[in-house]
C-alpha cells in the first residue's frame, strides 16, 4: 500500500503545517558532529550564513561564539536547567531561567532584546542566539577592554556577566577557569578546522543571487 496516496486529499494548508513543522524540527535538531566545525556548518547551512552574519556585524570571530554556545548547550535548541529536588526527589524549580541554545537566561535576554530592539528573536532559534553571543561578546569588550579575540576572558564574562569579571569573581573559581581553557581550546581547534573548510562553504551563484 502507498502511504502518499491520501497526500493529493489533504488540504493544502494541512500540507504546508506539516512541512512546516518538518523544516522546524530539522532546523532545530542537534548537529550529529558538534566537535567539529566544518560537520556542523556543512550540514546547517543556514547557521554558516546566521555566523558569518553575525560576525560582521559585531566583530568577534565566528569560532569564538561557536565555541561558546558549544560549552553552554552543545547545539541544544531547547536546553534547560536541571531541576532542584525538594526533600530529595521531588522536581522543583529550575537552577536558573538560562534556555536555549546560549542558555541566556531572562534579564539579560531581555536587556538583549531592548538595545537592539529585534523584539521578534527567540533563543531557541540558533541565528538569534548567534546574535546574543556576539552582541554580549561587544558588551564585555566595551566594558571591561577585553579582546574579541581572547576567548578565554571572554567566556568568563559570559559566564559572570562583565560586572562580576570587573570584580575577579573568577578568580575564587579554579573549575571555571578550567572550563574557560576548554572554551579557548575548543575556538582555537574550530578555528583551524574553519580554515581548511570555509572555501567550500562559500555560497553558488545562484545561492548568493538569492541571498543564502
Amino acid at each position: 500500500m502507498n502511504c502518499f496516496i491520501g497526500l493529493g486529499r489533504m488540504p493544502r494548508i494541512a500540507l504546508l503545517c506539516l512541512v512546516v513543522v518538518f523544516l522546524q524540527a530539522c532546523a532545530t535538531s542537534q548537529p550529529r558532529e558538534p566537535e567539529n566545525m566544518c560537520s556542523v556548518f556543512k550540514e546547517k547551512r543556514g547557521w554558516h550564513k546566521a555566523a558569518r552574519e553575525a560576525e560582521k556585524k559585531w566583530g568577534a570571530p565566528m569560532y569564538i561564539p561557536m565555541a561558546i554556545i558549544y560549552q553552554e548547550s552543545t547545539f541544544r535548541a531547547k536546553v534547560k536547567p536541571a531541576r532542584r529536588k525538594l526533600m530529595g526527589f521531588i522536581p522543583w524549580r529550575r537552577l536558573s531561567s538560562a534556555y536555549g541554545y546560549a542558555q541566556a537566561i531572562d534579564g539579560t535576554w531581555n536587556q538583549y532584546l531592548r538595545s537592539t530592539g529585534d523584539y521578534w528573536r527567540v533563543r531557541h532559534d540558533f541565528a538569534d542566539a548567534m546574535d546574543f553571543v556576539q552582541w554580549y561578546i561587544r558588551q564585555a569588550s566595551k566594558r571591561n577592554g577585553v579582546s574579541r579575540n581572547d576567548a578565554y576572558s571572554l567566556y568568563l564574562n559570559y559566564h559572570e556577566g562583565p560586572g562580576g569579571f570587573a570584580k575577579n569573581t573568577h578568580g575564587s573559581k579554579p573549575w571555571l577557569q578550567k572550563v574557560a581553557i576548554g572554551v579557548q581550546t575548543r575556538s582555537q581547534k574550530y578555528r583551524e578546522q574553519y580554515e581548511q573548510c570555509k572555501r567550500s562553504l562559500k555560497p553558488g551563484f545562484f545561492a548568493r543571487i538569492l541571498g543564502w
